[in-house]
């Protein structure tokens, strides 16, 4: 039996240890998913060791870039976003074992917003702004919003970061302006705000300056209709939640742990 893992802390929202369970029951698989929180990434080495039948993990907060110094190699896109959530865990027969970390977020984000940029060139063309750039605003500077905003600029859609705090290129909510809100015109949530239990939580918006000529994409799935997709959808704007993006992952992952 092959067993494959969740790793992060805490993780009481999960959504992969239902979602692999379920598949491999439909699918007749005698593999096994389990939750593995774990309060400090240092007992990573020790998770390895005493699960000899791991064979694969997805990675969610707060290790998703903490966990690359304990890999042994990263795909080319991991490397370039310097995030993982999906490893591949290889052992030889002399018990070697090879970890290498992968970034299944970005085909998910990538693919789910992909549509949705369509219909907003579409929307842009029909109020008669034929020639429009798209550019995005990323609410987060976490492992997620890497995968994010690497995922943008595949799609030729220039980023800027958008965080409670100043750093290097990045503004603060402060420093949104009328301006800001009519350049950019996607808007993607990657902090945890609005997630479930901590439901009446969302970032801090002038959501007066966002109409039907908007995009906001929520990475949180539970709940369904986050506060801050729920303004939006109050202003018109095109919205989605991360449900979509958590399937094309899972996806991701089980090819690669079948590769």
């Amino acid at each position: 039996m092959r067993q494959f893992g969740l790793l992060g802390y805490s993780l009481g929202h999960s959504f992969s240890k239902g979602y692999f369970s379920e598949k491999f029951a439909k699918e007749g698989l005698n593999d096994a998913y389990d939750n593995f929180a774990m309060p400090s990434i240092d007992l990573f080495p020790q998770l390895i060791d005493s699960h000899p039948d791991l064979a694969g993990l997805n990675v969610t907060i707060p290790y998703k870039e903490a966990v690359i110094p304990f890999l042994n190699e990263l795909d080319e896109e991991a490397k370039a976003i310097h995030a993982v959530n999906t490893i591949k865990i290889s052992r030889s027969e002399s018990g070697t074992v090879l970890l290498k970390g992968y970034n299944t977020d970005l085909i998910g984000f990538r693919e789910s917003i992909r549509p949705l940029i369509d219909q907003l060139l579409i929307r842009c063309r029909q109020k008669g702004d034929e020639t429009i750039q798209l550019k995005a605003l990323i609410l987060g500077t976490g492992g997620a919003s890497k995968a994010i905003c690497y995922g943008l600029r595949q799609l030729d859609i220039d980023t800027l970061y958008v965080s409670r705090t100043s750093r290097p290129g990045c503004i603060t909510y402060d420093q949104l302006t009328e301006a800001t809100y009519s350049d950019y015109r996607i808007i993607v949530n990657a902090t945890p705000l609005g997630m479930n239990p901590n439901i009446n939580t969302y970032p801090e918006l002038d959501y007066h300056q966002i109409g039907s000529g908007h995009l906001l994409y929520d990475a949180v799935y539970n709940p369904e209709l986050t506060r801050f997709l729920q303004f939006g959808t109050e202003r018109g704007a095109i919205v989605k939640n991360g449900l979509e993006m958590l399937h094309l992952q899972a996806e991701a992952s089980w090819a690669i742990w079948n590769s």
